[in-house]
């Protein structure tokens, strides 16, 4: 039960491109959005769909799988921890985020279920 203290599965879809950043050694992180929706009935008995957007941070190998695999509409299943940090934004103003480190995927298509 101890890998659970922090650990989060998601399905969904792309919400852009990755964004691909290299670092110094040669390897690469890719920073992308996820939607994840659920249907759930309101109080007026209406179905409605509520999304919720996820960051994501990929690093080395799985990085690569997403530069080279995924675009914008893309459909895969994450597995990984929640990440909290704290930064400066250029204007100097403290901002806080929370991302998910991905540990794990698989890659299901694009919206159509087609493979990049």
């Amino acid at each position: 039960m101890s890998n659970m203290q922090n650990s989060i599965q998601l399905i969904g879809n792309l919400g852009k491109d990755p964004e691909i950043v290299h670092m110094d050694g040669g390897k690469k992180m890719a920073r992308v959005t996820i939607a994840t929706n659920e249907t759930m009935i309101n109080q007026k008995g209406n179905e409605v769909q509520e999304t919720q957007w996820h960051n994501l941070v990929v690093w080395g190998k799985l990085a690569e799988v997403l530069e080279n695999f995924t675009r914008k509409g893309s459909k895969l299943a994450i597995e990984g921890m929640i990440v909290n940090r704290n930064y400066k934004d250029k204007n100097g103003q403290d901002k806080f985020i929370t991302e998910i480190k991905v540990d794990d995927l698989i890659l299901f298509g694009d919206k159509n279920g087609e493979i990049v």
